[in-house]
């Protein structure tokens, strides 16, 4: 039986490193890596910078597609800006 799960090589900053994520997955990181007009290495290399030490990569790219699928603010060296603060309401008496 297939794995769903697939092992791809990818470089990020020069080095070579292994990424495994579920082709719903890969697909739509492809897709977002376009819209961006990025390769998929350097949006890979984005998100791994940007996750820091915490978790391992191919979590953070699971959470980064879910992200920007569910319209959360984006992530990865994105040039969108956050949505403005609210300011909050008096309280009415």
């Amino acid at each position: 039986m297939k794995s769903p799960v697939a092992k791809r090589s990818v470089v990020i900053n020069g080095h070579k490193t292994s990424v495994s994520l579920e082709d719903a997955f890969w697909s739509a990181a492809k897709e977002i890596a376009a819209e961006r007009g990025l390769t998929l290495s350097e949006l890979i290399a984005m998100v791994d910078h940007d996750r820091g030490e915490r978790g391992n990569l191919s979590s953070a790219l699971r959470l980064f597609v879910l992200a920007r699928y569910r319209g959360e603010p984006a992530l990865a060296g994105s040039q969108q800006q956050e949505p403005p603060h609210r300011e909050a309401k008096p309280a009415t008496p």
